[in-house]
């Protein structure tokens, strides 16, 4: 899950070890590489773009990001992308891109109704005519967050260090549409374990729609999974495809 904690740089090498490539990853590559300007909003430690890059990509790639220290890891990973540090808030672009991407749900750190406006404020604006929004959140019918409890405990190696042992414990009860949790990495390399806690936020379809519209942008296509299943009420992921349609 996507969690505020992996701003800390002790902790932001650890990010690929635990959220390796896979189905969403290749998914999003297709896509970049079909277009010739992108933006990659919360592109984390750069592993999509820099792929997109050693695949062959030689048009504009861009990545922003406002935990320095994930950046640290996408410019070690690839020097031949735009690594931009901040939010889609402190910069603004006038229809640089032809595709504007945010993956790992970063989508869901959004919370606040007037943030949530203010990022997708700032993706119409950087999209060109015609434009493509693409990005995921998991769809509240899944009810995911009622498997993050404490007796699932994830363990990675990190580094020479050992192993690093990841638990979630979720706040309860839900309400709304927020979930709020803490994550806590145990491992010998720290003299305590790291804790941090975070909210998420969980919108279904309807409501998807009406902030997207808001923004001058229409949903276009959504997928329940990342072989581009159809969305159900119960389908693990919201995957949406928006449009741009005018200036």
């Amino acid at each position: 899950m996507a969690d505020r904690a992996f701003s800390d740089a002790a902790l932001a090498g650890l990010y690929d070890t635990l959220n390796p490539w896979g189905p969403s990853h290749d998914f999003y590559l297709g896509l970049v590489m079909s277009a010739r300007r992108v933006l990659d909003v919360g592109c984390g430690t750069g592993a999509l773009l820099a792929r997109a890059r050693e695949s062959g990509h030689d048009g504009r790639l861009c990545g922003l990001d406002p935990a320095a220290a994930m950046l640290v890891q996408a410019r070690r990973r690839a020097t031949e992308v735009e690594w931009v540090l901040g939010d889609l808030r402190s910069h603004r672009w006038q229809g640089a891109f032809d595709l504007v991407v945010m993956t790992g749900h970063a989508f869901q750190e959004l919370v606040g109704d007037q943030e949530l406006k203010d990022c997708l404020d700032g993706v119409r604006e950087a999209l060109a005519h015609d434009g493509r929004f693409v990005f995921e959140t998991r769809n509240p019918g899944a009810r995911a967050w009622e498997s993050w409890t404490s007796d699932r405990v994830h363990e990675a190696p990190f580094g020479h260090s050992g192993v690093v042992r990841v638990r979630h414990d979720v706040e309860t009860p839900v309400h709304g549409d927020r979930v709020t949790y803490t994550s806590t990495f145990d491992g010998s390399a720290w003299e305590r374990p790291r804790v941090s806690r975070s909210t998420l936020r969980f919108l279904g379809p309807d409501t998807l729609s009406r902030f997207l519209t808001g923004a001058g942008l229409a949903v276009l296509e959504q997928y329940g999974d990342w072989g581009r299943g159809p969305l159900t009420p119960t389908s693990p992921e919201i995957i949406t495809v928006a449009w741009a349609d005018s200036q």
